[in-house]
């Protein structure tokens, strides 16, 4: 098998762990202005010592910069039973930082080379320029840790943004071939995939002899910063990428490394991995075939060609038939964020994709190695096993990885895989006017939505209008116009995923109108009862309108405004007196359609001294009175007549505790008995009116009653609209 073993540079230790000294490789150069503007990557070891055999440390000491670090030890196919912690200085503030754990429980190898070494997961720690490290047995025995303990600190140093742009986005076209200038594939395993996953291991699932083909996907290809794009340095991994037969399923993995990193170090971080991987596991390449990052960006992992199924090395026992997705970062107890689940559905659909392969189903993989999972499963080699399509590295090999946060997540990367598009709702209806769950429009309508499914795992939308698709838009699209049909409507939205899946929003009831409502009974207005003034008579308004549809309201506009609910008929108003008013009235439907009536209506005050008058009246003066005067009688058949045209009258007097009653003639008739006693001295009251449907010729007649005891009254005049 062919393996590619780095040597850490600086550690010179003896066999049996015991270190005689350690020796810093220098940066030399590191921290000009021309050095800032490119930095080469660099890797250093700084040697852990220790008088304990099941301890090992490194006190507080300055290095050159770094940016990553991890431990190693010798031999690979050991495992660091221990505890493994670090604490780095800020090169920025000088400051020392908490002590982190370290990712010990890395995947094994099986059949190294010599000189290739164990190793934790590497740490993003930020530019740092000290570190303090210890390696402690677990279980607290007395047995020796692993020999040639080192920690291993390395700076990604600056690829300048030439560089960085020369190398953009991976797509298809641009991976057509990815091996180095002259590489010719090879057969062999993986310099990180053990030997039981061979091509042995099943039929399906070997090592291609030549570049396999890049199958098409079902879903389109998310956009990536191929390796070029994050400044991969290839002359450190020359060896030719080797492919497995197909991709049956994706694994999920964290990277183990701080979260408060900055996404624009993200490039930066996968650049450390990846000489972390070859210059002290002794890797030929990075591990994973794609990183993510928390704001969402997808970085290509080992070279090969993204669209092509390369072989991996990141869920030992299970490398020949997956792909491995690592997130960057730590999940055990910080959920992922929005964006990377979204990027990390995204190339597991892709990818999956490219096989025809549902992500949220199953399938059997062939065990590469025996061993147990992190829930105590047991797996033997060449033994097939069930495993969701999208799984984690927890499910194939007892660690951690991808984190308990990250882990509960994994049915919401499935879904948003697999589809269909969640949470798809109508939110509103621009354009109509709503009432309760019913739209009321009398044109065009613009209908918008929402989803929790992000856009970009959604190939387009569908306006539905009574089941039928009335228009299709782009899967970022939140609305579309339309414009229905008079009559009552059922609109939804359908939501297409881009794995074809779709779903359907309830849908919403709109309602197309354009028949203005009716006054099934004009404005009409009528005096009242209540305080007349010399500028304003109280007045009765009334109304009734009607849609066919569904009357909304009806506003007042002129001479004052008011708005009325749809089953208010009436309102009591003042109107100016001696001067005509419109009184103009409009009433609206739902959907936005009106109509308007304006009837004119001049209120005119009848003084006393108007009137015709039998028997003895007096004048009485005072500025409580309607033009500072009225009559006043208490000879029994004393009478006031006035004779006026219009369609409404009211009879106005003075009421107190000795005020006497009246009868009241209409045209000749006897139409009411007036009694003008009140416990309080009320003046220009509004006592008696009448209305009629139509203005007409009309005679009012007041008659003194002579009521024992109280047989006076006041009168101040008669008010009538015409």
């Amino acid at each position: 098998m062919k393996r590619r073993a780095w040597l850490t540079l600086g550690a010179v230790v003896l066999g049996g762990g015991g270190v005689v000294g350690y020796a810093v490789a220098s940066p030399s150069d590191g921290h000009g202005a021309e050095a800032r503007s490119k930095r080469p990557v660099k890797v250093y070891a700084l040697a852990l010592k220790g008088a304990a055999s099941n301890k090992r440390e490194l006190a507080r000491t300055s290095t050159q910069q770094f940016s990553m670090l991890g431990v190693s030890w010798k031999g690979a196919a050991q495992r660091l039973d221990g505890t493994a912690q670090v604490r780095t200085r800020g090169l920025e503030t000088g400051d020392w930082s908490a002590w982190h754990d370290l990712e010990v429980n890395a995947d094994p190898l099986e059949d190294p080379e010599a000189g290739v070494r164990g190793a934790s997961d590497p740490l993003w720690v930020g530019p740092s320029d000290g570190v303090q490290a210890q390696v402690v047995r677990k279980d607290g025995s007395t047995r020796a840790l692993p020999p040639g303990l080192q920690v291993n600190l390395v700076d990604p140093g600056v690829v300048t943004d030439a560089e960085l742009k020369a190398g953009g986005d991976a797509d298809p076209a641009a991976f057509a071939v990815a091996e180095s200038p002259g590489a010719t594939p090879s057969d062999s395993a993986s310099p990180s995939a053990p030997a039981s996953e061979s091509a042995s291991a099943s039929p399906s699932a070997s090592a291609s002899d030549s570049v396999p083909p890049a199958p098409p996907s079902t879903v389109p290809q998310p956009t990536m910063v191929a390796r070029a794009g994050w400044g991969a340095d290839e002359s450190i991994s020359p060896d030719p990428s080797e492919y497995n037969a197909d991709v049956k399923a994706v694994f999920v993995h964290h990277t183990d490394s701080a979260n408060d990193y900055s996404c624009a170090d993200s490039a930066a971080i996968v650049r450390g991995i990846y000489t972390y991987h070859v210059k002290t596991n002794g890797w030929n390449d990075i591990g994973y075939n794609f990183l993510v990052d928390k704001c969402g960006t997808v970085f290509e992992g080992r070279k090969g060609g993204v669209d092509r199924p390369v072989l991996g090395a990141h869920t030992y026992g299970w490398n020949r038939e997956s792909a491995g997705i690592a997130v960057l970062g730590t999940n055990t107890t910080v959920s992922a964020t929005d964006a990377t689940l979204t990027s990390v559905a995204r190339v597991a659909a892709w990818k999956l994709g490219q096989y025809g392969a549902d992500p949220s189903g199953t399938v059997q993989l062939t065990a590469g190695a025996t061993q147990k999972n992190y829930f105590g499963t047991g797996f033997t080699a060449g033994t097939k096993y069930t495993f969701p399509r999208i799984s984690a590295h927890r499910d194939g090999y007892n660690t951690e990885c991808p984190g308990n946060a990250l882990y509960a997540q994994l049915p919401t990367i499935r879904t948003l895989a697999a589809g269909p598009v969640q949470g798809v709702k109508v939110t509103s209806v621009a354009g109509a006017t709503q009432n309760g769950s019913t739209y009321y429009t009398k044109g065009a309508v613009t209908v918008k939505w929402s989803a929790t499914t992000p856009a970009s795992l959604i190939s387009q939308y569908e306006l539905l209008v009574d089941g039928k698709s009335v228009a299709t838009l782009a899967g970022s699209a939140t609305s579309a116009g339309t414009t229905p049909a008079v009559g009552s409507h059922t609109v939804a939205v359908r939501a297409v995923h881009q794995s074809g899946r779709t779903a359907t929003s309830a849908s919403v009831k709109v309602v197309a109108d354009t028949t203005a409502p009716t006054f099934t009974s004009s404005p009409k207005l009528s005096l009242r009862t209540g305080t007349v003034n010399t500028t304003a008579v109280p007045v009765a308004l009334g109304w009734k309108a009607a849609d066919e549809t569904a009357l909304r309201q009806v506003k007042l506009l002129s001479p004052t405004a008011a708005t009325f609910g749809a089953t208010t008929t009436s309102s009591n108003r003042t109107a100016a007196s001696g001067s005509a008013a419109t009184w103009s009235m409009r009433a609206y439907d739902w959907a936005g359609n009106y109509r308007t009536s304006s009837p004119s209506y001049t209120p005119v005050i009848l003084q006393e001294s108007s009137a015709t008058k039998a028997g003895s009246w007096s004048t009485r003066s005072s500025s409580s009175y309607l033009g500072g005067k009225s009559y006043s009688s208490s000879a029994k058949n004393a009478s006031l007549t006035w004779t006026f045209t219009g369609r409404s009258a009211a009879w106005v007097v003075s009421r107190a505790s000795g005020s006497g009653q009246a009868y009241v003639y209409v045209d000749g008739t006897k139409v009411a008995t007036v009694d003008l006693k009140s416990s309080s001295t009320q003046y220009r009251q509004a006592i008696w009116t009448k209305s009629w449907s139509s203005s007409a010729k009309h005679t009012v007649k007041i008659v003194v009653v002579g009521t024992s005891g109280r047989p006076t009254i006041t009168t101040d005049g008669l008010v009538y609209l015409k």
